[in-house]
């Protein structure tokens, strides 16, 4: 075996983030991952920049690894179509709003009867029951409602949203190991399931210390900036050309950090005494932090407070992150083959397994390129294709997949 979910057949029918990063999961993993797409158009991120010869860069990032097959599911004849694709299937994703897909005639108590095996993973703003259950939620929506935006930003200033789409991401993270333990129940038993994933509750499940401690004392949490809720120094401070993170929490790393930056008098004042001190002078702590930091480079206070043994880093911007010597060292930053533009940079995996490995194969695919490919699996002939063509039932001028080329 080499990846593993080999031999496993996944229908991914997902716009934007939630879903299609799900997905993402599940073919690095080596699942045959089909993501079936409106032939006019296809998925809406592809229709954000930036783009690369017409092809937007985030798309093909999102959606590596996976076959691209057009699909009018409006259409009987392609509704006929994708329920042939669910009887070969053993998962469906989806993240339409709830009664979309009974809209469509392709719910789960009509796809289960399709294929009793089929697990069906459902995500969206709120989830499929509730009195929200109908309201559409974007990422920021959720961040809100959640309370994510709440704690996140500095004391009395306006709220802002986690850097990137959180309840998206969470969301489709927990769909993949939801999806996972589906097969492992149905491997066991015999028997599948439908999973309900909610935007909405994934992004609350992240406050799990705020929520309890507030759920213990009733203190409402409120935003500290880069600043820890128990312990300091624990944060983000200045230094002459930006800033370095640092962490020290123990009594040790409190003593190292003191004599590396020449602060051994704050060990002996009192009001810096023990962790609780400290963290109920966060602010006025990190102040006489700063009247040193800001002194020297970013680099030197992280070469300074490695060598002491004090948990640091520089905080970086992305394009000094993609060219780290850690991330470049360890492969992270990959190439990989495009059908239209040759080869696309991006980043990889972070699942390391020893023995099954994920996979890198390919970019994410120009609209249908897959679908000749797919739909002759089934026993369609050209003939049927054609007809299916011109029918507008699949995108016409599909690209095959064997005409992907090496690049420059």
């Amino acid at each position: 075996m080499k990846h593993p979910l080999e031999g496993v057949r996944v229908l991914e029918l997902a716009n934007y983030m939630a879903g299609p990063f799900a997905g993402m999961v599940l073919a690095d993993l080596g699942a045959e991952v089909i993501k079936i797409e409106n032939p006019h158009g296809g998925d809406m991120t592809r229709q954000t920049g930036p783009f690369i010869q017409g092809e937007s860069a985030g798309f093909m990032a999102l959606n590596r690894n996976k076959k691209s097959v057009t699909l009018n599911l409006k259409h009987e004849r392609g509704k006929a179509v994708f329920l042939d694709l669910v009887k070969t299937a053993d998962v469906l994703i989806e993240n339409f709003r709830p009664g979309t897909m009974t809209d469509l005639g392709l719910d789960y108590t009509v796809v289960s009867e399709v294929n009793p095996r089929l697990i069906y993973s459902s995500a969206s703003a709120f989830g499929q029951t509730g009195p929200y259950s109908q309201r559409a939620g974007l990422d920021l929506i959720l961040q809100g409602m959640s309370g994510l935006m709440s704690i996140t930003g500095e004391p009395d200033r306006p709220p802002v949203k986690v850097g990137v789409p959180i309840a998206d991401l969470t969301t489709a993270l927990y769909g993949a190991v939801a999806v996972l333990a589906a097969l492992r129940v149905r491997d066991l038993t015999g028997e599948a399931q439908q999973i309900d994933l909610s935007l909405f509750e994934s992004a609350i499940s992240l406050e799990v210390w705020e929520t309890s401690g507030y759920l213990a004392d009733g203190e409402v949490p409120q935003p500290l900036g880069s600043a820890h809720r128990v312990t300091a120094p624990y944060q983000a401070v200045r230094t002459a050309d930006g800033y370095i993170t640092i962490g020290a929490t123990s009594p040790r790393n409190w003593s190292a950090f003191c004599r590396a930056l020449g602060l051994e008098r704050l060990e002996r004042d009192p009001r810096f005494a023990v962790v609780s001190a400290r963290r109920a002078r966060y602010q006025e702590l990190a102040e006489l932090i700063e009247e040193v930091t800001r002194t020297e480079s970013s680099q030197h206070w992280y070469e300074l407070l490695e060598t002491a043994g004090v948990p640091c880093g520089v905080l970086n911007r992305i394009d000094q992150v993609v060219e780290d010597r850690q991330v470049q060292e360890r492969g992270f930053i990959v190439e990989l083959p495009h059908t239209k533009i040759g080869r696309v940079r991006a980043t990889a995996s972070p699942l390391r397994l020893s023995r099954t490995a994920v996979r890198l194969d390919h970019a994410g695919p120009v609209l249908g390129e897959h679908t000749a490919e797919v739909l002759a699996s089934l026993g369609l002939d050209e003939g049927e294709l054609a007809d299916l063509e011109q029918a507008g039932v699949v995108a016409p001028g599909t690209v095959p997949a064997a005409s992907v080329v090496d690049g420059p």
